[in-house]
């Protein structure tokens, strides 16, 4: 494992320094010949949201409840890339892609704001309703009736 060199700039005050990302490679999987079992292509980009210094409460409490469900026990946001066959190209797309979720979990979310039903939709459906229950007992025979 290893840090990795440059910060990643999530927001204008939120800069994550490059000591809190840390970046492993491994070989990738799949089909490649011979070249898949020697290169460590594949980069493994880890972010641990539970410890970070640079975080805020506010902003680590919503990091920990939005991604919930893409953090290890530890509270690690774990990233694998193995899409291209450099090395540097898949750094570089594991970066951009807990950027992406970051600046996603941290956006603030817009309360939706409740309408109602127009009243032509309900007698569409209902209309719909009623056609689609006359071709069905247009298909009985005329003994169940």
């Amino acid at each position: 494992m290893r840090k990795v060199r440059a910060s990643l700039r999530v927001g204008p005050e939120l800069v994550i320094p490059p000591e809190e990302l840390v970046l492993d490679t491994a070989r990738s999987g799949g089909p490649g010949g011979q070249n898949v079992n020697k290169v460590e292509s594949k980069v493994i980009l880890r972010y641990d949201v539970r410890r970070s210094r640079i975080l805020t409460e506010e902003q680590r409490a919503m990091l920990l409840e939005r991604l919930a469900g893409r953090l290890t026990k530890e509270g690690e946001l774990v990233l694998h890339s193995s899409r291209f066959r450099e090395q540097r190209r898949n750094a570089d797309a594991a970066r951009e892609r807990m950027l992406e979720i970051l600046q996603e979990a941290l956006a603030p979310r817009v309360p939706r704001k409740e309408t109602r039903v127009p009243r032509s939709a309900k007698r569409k459906r209902l209309n719909t309703k009623r056609s689609r229950s006359e071709v069905k007992r247009g298909r009985r025979r005329a003994s169940e009736e």
